[in-house]
């Protein structure tokens, strides 16, 4: 059972989400709240697997709250809520360790594939919305210092290829074309890097790729 917890500002819109969730047979909503500074207070007593936080609320916005709350050891992951795509606030979130976003007008499919996926250790940014969150942060990353990670040097030849085109936004599908494998090698080589660097999962990888300067904007 996955069990999630709802950061949003509006009620009504906690109350779709907690319908939709409940109806599940695999999801159960464990709690809510209206902000998130009321979120880390009740995330310290409740168990939650993902936490579907927006980003845009009074008291304390998303991206500080996801920053907090995954400071904590046995951290749920996070799933940002955005209005807006991809805007400077979901930049921050992710960069603060959460697992993905979604736009609020998502079908009801997508968010909870959305959350499965989290709940499964994955990562939720389409390849298109990679792209552009790419063109979003590259000049930001490329303008300043490059943050080379030192767990670089232990990555094979192969490795550090698959992590540049995760990093540009290619599916495993198309990682095992444009590299000639098959893609469960793909996922053999994303599963080592996410050994080898210490990150959680696409996302963690993708921001690591652009600050270490592998990828050029193009």
């Amino acid at each position: 059972m996955i069990r999630v917890f709802l950061v949003d500002d509006q009620a009504l819109v906690r109350s779709g989400f907690a319908m939709l969730l409940s109806a599940q047979a695999d999801i159960t909503v464990v709690g809510e709240a209206a902000d998130g500074a009321a979120a880390l207070r009740a995330l310290a007593g409740v168990e939650a697997d993902v936490v579907l936080m927006d980003i845009r609320m009074p008291v304390m916005d998303g991206v500080a709250a996801t920053r907090e709350l995954l400071a904590r050891p046995g951290a749920p992951r996070v799933l940002v809520l955005t209005t807006f795509d991809l805007d400077e606030y979901v930049f921050a979130a992710l960069n603060a360790g959460a697992s993905g976003f979604l736009l609020k007008d998502a079908r009801p499919d997508e968010l909870l594939g959305a959350l499965r996926a989290v709940a499964d250790g994955d990562a939720v940014i389409a390849p298109s919305a990679t792209r552009r969150l790419l063109e979003h942060v590259a000049p930001t990353l490329s303008s300043g210092s490059r943050e080379p990670d030192p767990a670089l040097r232990l990555l094979t030849v192969r490795e550090r290829e698959v992590l540049v085109q995760v990093a540009r936004g290619l599916t495993n599908a198309e990682i095992a074309v444009a590299l000639y494998m098959a893609e469960s090698t793909v996922k053999t080589h994303i599963g080592s890097l996410l050994a080898k660097l210490g990150r959680r999962d696409r996302v963690a990888l993708v921001l690591l790729a652009f600050r270490a300067g592998l990828v050029a904007q193009t």
